[in-house]
């Protein structure tokens, strides 16, 4: 018998969501349940932090002796959650903001009037870093408590070089002390900032400038380079933000830096960002609220993963969503976020998230939970560490409430989380 840390038995079912790659088509309802249909009595063995097997409890009682004994008790096994577009990192809140959009402004208008992003802005610049740390920590142990194992966080509260930076320390300081795993994302070209009121062409020089090369810098001197963790560039491609050829300038100037790209695109307007994105090879595309049917066929022919962001189309009470069912359908890699922020998703919950995929945007339990692991794990460019039960993969794991892991959207408004153990220990 081979010693080990933990032995997780008598699971309903071990949803592995294992896979070649991302998932997309077909293999999006295919979970990989171990042997295929209800798995009674399965098990996970983990040692040193990370899954060595994958079985029957008899046949991994037989194999490991361990030093801990976890009895799922009839309840589902699935991976943690991977949440791969949030904005954790923040000071202020926006809640006048949401009154004033049940009086009937809308996002755009209080953008433009000083709110929104630049209203976070202010507040953000103002804070500590200290500060800013303890309030993103305070997120990610809800995000964690609902399933939320691996995070990404952005940039783009500072749009000024030495706040976006110091949102980049606040990020690695989360990452060193917090459980959850985070993924950087440098964001400077959020929207354009009131110092650069009428010359946005001039704050896109600054970010290609001096902004891009020092993110790229503070990456290659972090511990985020040395584990190999991805850094990624973003934009907000919309109007009152950047342009289809400012977004490309700024996404390009990060890829030569050394990033990989992501792009906010399609959220209120299709102005051609998607299929510029996908030409850039963009690691994913976020939002996609109206892309059209031909944009939407070039993002399923490419690698670039669909990523719908459905709790902001219910933050905002809107009843347009992004075309997830014909983003399936046309084979595209789909996943989901939160998009986690003050102002348009203050949402915490990929559950919920699920929930909303499954209601509003036709996607089956089987598709919304390979979205949020596996194709969300490829979305922040980690999908052969996490977002699947894999032997050799972190030992990242929920149990849940239940025996069914449809009953994760099945359910909404509650948290179907009974456990949550990262890299092999509960937290």
């Amino acid at each position: 018998m081979s010693e080990i840390d933990l032995l997780i038995l008598n699971a309903a079912q071990v949803v592995t969501c294992a896979g070649n790659g991302p998932k997309r088509g077909a293999a999006m309802q295919n979970l990989n349940l171990i042997p295929s249909g209800l798995m009674e009595n399965g098990a996970v063995a983990i040692d040193g932090g990370v899954i060595t097997a994958v079985g029957s409890s008899a046949e991994l009682q037989a194999r490991f002796q361990p030093a801990a004994i976890i009895d799922a008790a009839g309840k589902a096994v699935c991976p943690g959650f991977v949440d791969p577009h949030t904005h954790t990192v923040f000071a202020g809140d926006r809640a006048h903001e949401f009154e004033l959009r049940i009086k009937g402004a809308t996002y755009m208008e209080i953008m433009a009037a000083g709110g929104g992003i630049l209203s976070t802005m202010r507040h953000t610049r103002a804070a500590s870093v200290d500060e800013l740390v303890a309030l993103a920590a305070r997120r990610l142990d809800e995000m964690l408590a609902l399933g939320s194992t691996t995070v990404e966080i952005k940039t783009g509260y500072g749009l000024d070089l030495d706040t976006e930076l110091k949102m980049l320390e606040v990020i690695a300081r989360l990452d060193q002390e917090h459980p959850c795993d985070i993924v950087p994302t440098f964001l400077g070209a959020h929207t354009v900032p009131p110092e650069f009121g009428g010359n946005a062409e001039g704050y896109v020089d600054l970010v290609v400038q001096e902004m891009v090369p020092a993110a790229a810098e503070w990456y290659q001197n972090s511990h985020f380079a040395a584990q190999e963790t991805p850094f990624f560039i973003d934009v907000f491609c919309e109007d009152h933000a950047f342009t289809v050829d400012q977004s490309r300038r700024i996404l390009s100037a990060g890829i030569e830096a050394g990033m990989q790209a992501k792009i906010h695109v399609d959220q209120f307007n299709a102005l051609g960002g998607l299929s510029m994105a996908v030409e850039l090879g963009a690691v994913s595309a976020d939002h996609l609220d109206y892309s059209s049917p031909d944009e939407i066929k070039i993002l399923a022919a490419s690698d670039t993963i669909a990523t719908p962001l459905p709790a902001v189309n219910f933050n905002l009470g809107l009843n347009h969503y992004a075309d997830a069912r014909s983003m399936l359908d046309d084979g595209a890699v789909v996943a989901l976020a939160t998009d986690f922020n003050p102002g348009s998703a203050p949402c915490l919950s990929m559950p919920f998230v699920m929930a909303a995929a499954c209601r509003y945007q036709k996607m089956l339990p089987s598709e919304a939970l390979n979205a949020a692991t596996i194709n969300a794990a490829h979305a922040v460019g980690l999908g052969s560490r996490v977002g699947s039960i894999e032997v050799g993969k972190q030992a990242d794991l929920l149990i849940l409430k239940e025996g069914d892991y449809r009953h994760i959207a099945y359910y909404f408004g509650h948290n179907p989380i009974d456990m949550v153990i990262k890299n092999g220990l509960i937290v």
